[in-house]
């Protein structure tokens, strides 16, 4: 079980005190910032877009994952580059042609990522696994931070894991929804390596000192 990689999740940030809180982040332990895009029409949600992006890009010291909760990604992939993604996300169940998708996404130079719902199988990834860098698995039905851990996603990890090694695939695992302190070891253990937490870092009394614990769970 190797160090997970963390991805605190600026959705759950003090949004008033913007340019704080991403410094705190480039002062803790944390690996990547995960910055939730929702277009209010995929997810029953409206979070930001651009301009906010833009504006964490020019104060973070770590690299912006960029995870797009919208329809029609392939129009917006080259803005969110331009304003500092490294690394983008795009939607399984968004996408009518995902690996044009991800090709699109990879010649802009980003790594590429693909989100399932937590009711897309993985098995649907079989024949673009190897053109992945990153999968995104929703622990949590998307759209609103804060919901409560599904506990079908351990056995839906290690599917991925086997479907990642069965086809020699480089591809990562991130688990995004509902992460903590209890779920965080049997997630490791299960396969995964990124972990994105949002109102679990935000929301404790001492940020930098849980984000310290998730890494060295």
């Amino acid at each position: 079980m190797s160090v997970p990689i963390i991805s605190p999740s600026i959705l759950a940030a003090d949004f008033a005190n913007l340019q704080s809180e991403v410094e705190m982040l480039n002062n803790s332990a944390a690996d990547w910032i995960h910055i939730d895009i929702m277009d209010g029409r995929f997810v029953p949600n409206i979070s930001f877009g651009l301009p906010v992006t833009k504006a964490i890009n020019e104060h973070a010291r770590k690299p912006l994952d960029v995870h797009l909760m919208i329809e029609s990604p392939e129009n917006y992939v080259e803005a969110f580059k331009e304003v500092g993604a490294e690394i983008l996300t795009v939607h399984y169940e968004a996408c009518n042609h995902l690996h044009r998708n991800i090709q699109q996404i990879k010649a802009l130079g980003c790594k590429a990522g693909v989100a399932l719902n937590p009711h897309t199988p993985v098995e649907l990834l079989k024949d673009i696994i190897q053109e992945i860098d990153l999968v995104c698995m929703m622990s949590v039905n998307p759209g609103f931070g804060g919901q409560r851990f599904i506990q079908q996603t351990y056995s839906k990890v290690k599917c991925l894991k086997e479907l990642i090694s069965e086809k020699d695939s480089s591809a990562i695992i991130e688990i995004d929804g509902g992460v903590n302190h209890d779920n965080a070891p049997s997630l490791l253990q299960a396969g995964a390596d990124v972990l994105v937490a949002g109102s679990f870092v935000f929301n404790s009394k001492d940020p930098i000192d849980t984000i310290s614990n998730l890494k060295n769970v």
